[in-house]
């Protein structure tokens, strides 16, 4: 049960969510350093095509954002960051919540026996 391809892609999905809020807190954090170049994590074709073929594990990928830069050399956008953000802990609240189910099942099995 818990090394299934839903589990599996659940795991992965939490680690890749939880990679990309620690690349946009890092973001937001140099939003005022020249030069900095803002870090996207992407994982989700990576993701469809491991469950695709019934395994379910992917790695996400760290790479440096392509976007237009300001006079000072940096491309953070505050905007665009605040959207990621919210978008993100969304999906990893959905996903804490879909992998938490199968436990709070059995939890609630053994209670009731």
């Amino acid at each position: 049960m818990f090394d299934s391809v839903t589990s599996l892609s659940l795991e992965s999905a939490l680690d890749s969510l939880a990679l990309r809020q620690r690349a946009i807190a890092n973001n937001i954090a140099n939003v005022n350093t020249p030069g900095y170049q803002a870090r996207r994590v992407q994982f989700e074709s990576a993701l469809a095509d491991s469950i695709a073929q019934g395994d379910g594990q992917a790695t996400a990928s760290l790479s440096r954002s392509l976007e237009p830069t300001r006079l000072d050399g940096s491309n953070v956008n505050l905007d665009t960051e605040t959207l990621s953000n919210v978008d993100t802990v969304l999906r990893y609240q959905f996903a804490s919540q879909a992998a938490s189910g199968p436990f709070n099942s059995i939890r609630t099995a053994l209670r009731s026996s």
